[in-house]
């Protein structure tokens, strides 16, 4: 969960960034003697910056998330192994092989999920819509990324950024529920293996 804030302070980071960076593309669009090249530059490093810090924070997280994603896989075929559609090391290279990885993932966290629900019920909302924004925010994020690399006019980089920054909160939600997806089924776990064998 604390790395997935800190996926969360890159992209306000990113956000903060990416806003200076499109308003100034704004003044320069509108008077091309109110910016300066100095301006412009350090603009652009910061940008810069913010997308390697972006690309820092999203992959140590990534780590951690996928280690413990395995780890709640082997505790979930202990509580129902009956549950289960997909072998255990889907639970790991179901993120990493393309397409498959658009699915294959949320297969498992239901799978998981389902294993470790108590009697009482919880709903998946918390997942479904954790998935919903991390799906929209690959394909979106993908899709401005390869815009900003293609641009070359101010007006162009202007919208790029404009899209950068729908990504960067559409990813700021997705983590704020992967926090508390995180939170929910690590706490159901815990609850399940206190009530012991068979419950």
């Amino acid at each position: 969960m604390a790395m997935l804030g800190l996926v969360i302070v890159a992209d306000l980071f990113a956000l903060w960034q990416g806003n200076h960076s499109y308003r100034l593309l704004g003044r320069l669009l509108d008077d091309l003697g109110s910016v300066t090249a100095q301006e412009i530059d350090q603009a652009d490093s910061l940008y810069g910056a913010s997308g390697v810090v972006q690309f820092a924070a999203t992959l140590a997280t990534a780590a951690v998330f996928v280690t413990w994603f395995y780890r709640t896989r082997v505790n979930a075929e202990v509580f129902a192994p009956e549950y289960h559609t997909k072998k255990r090391a889907w639970a790991i290279w179901g993120w990493f092989v393309p397409v498959i990885n658009l699915w294959f993932p949320r297969r498992i966290a239901t799978d998981i999920w389902n294993a470790s629900v108590g009697a009482r019920g919880r709903s998946r909302a918390v997942l479904n819509g954790w998935w919903a924004l991390w799906l929209v925010d690959l394909i979106f994020g993908r899709f401005a990324g390869q815009q900003y690399n293609r641009a070359r006019t101010a007006g162009e980089i202007k919208g790029a950024i404009a899209g950068l920054m729908a990504s960067d909160v559409c990813n700021i939600a997705a983590a704020a529920l992967a926090i508390l997806f995180v939170h929910r089924l690590t706490r159901m776990q815990h609850e399940k293996a206190l009530l012991g064998p068979g419950l």
